[in-house]
């Protein structure tokens, strides 16, 4: 399987190339500062080097044209403002569904976040990622594609368990960036993952056994 990842030099990403290199999978990091170039070889993927915020459908759809699956793994990131939550949290999202159709690409994960919610109330930054968060997994669940939506709990670098708690209305929680990257790297592999939203936290469930279980 050939996996193009948007947000290619982020902490997910970067464990999430390691883990499909380990399982012969090719991976490639949409980044875009080329300084990051060999960090992305480094975790075993391609670098691709394109703007996913300021770039075109069309050079977006070249970056990931020859992948068999997506996975988008970008946001504004700390410390960013309200504004850019909404245009890569969400518009980044949305690009890179239409990248996809343009490629010929069916299959689409998105990492998003527990609570994430189109209309959650407030005015602060972090209530603005979770509208963002959310209209970008209704973006993604209305596009047609052949879509998973990963909702994780609080982000630790904890070393992975390789277990964990996934589904729906789960009580909120953390989990390990390493036990996130497994659960994509199953996902990808599991066709009955299709078509779902679920919560990610740590649990006692092995990874393989909670995706199989969606």
């Amino acid at each position: 399987m050939r996996v193009a990842i948007a947000g290619g030099h982020g902490q997910i990403a970067l464990r999430l190339a390691r883990v499909l290199a380990a399982r012969g999978d090719e991976a490639v990091g949409l980044i875009r500062n080329p300084d990051h170039a060999e960090d992305v070889r480094q975790a075993g993927a391609e670098p691709a080097v394109v703007d996913l915020e300021h770039a075109s459908e069309d050079e977006v759809a070249q970056a990931v044209r020859g992948a068999d699956a997506v996975v988008f793994a970008a946001g504004a990131g700390p410390g960013s403002g309200p504004e850019r939550k909404d245009t890569m949290d969400y518009g980044g999202a949305v690009k890179l569904i239409e990248a996809a159709k343009r490629a010929g690409i069916d299959r689409y994960v998105i990492v998003s976040s527990m609570g994430a919610d189109a209309d959650a109330d407030g005015d602060d930054t972090f209530a603005v990622y979770l509208r963002a968060k959310g209209r970008a997994d209704d973006a993604v669940r209305a596009s047609g594609l052949d879509y998973t939506v990963i909702r994780p709990g609080g982000l630790t670098d904890d070393p992975g368990t390789g277990q964990v708690n996934l589904g729906t209305g789960l009580p909120r929680g953390s989990v390990p960036r390493d036990d996130v990257a497994e659960v994509l790297a199953a996902v990808l592999h599991t066709p009955g993952s299709s078509g779902k939203t679920a919560d990610l936290i740590g649990g006692d469930v092995p990874v393989a056994e909670a995706v199989e279980a969606l």
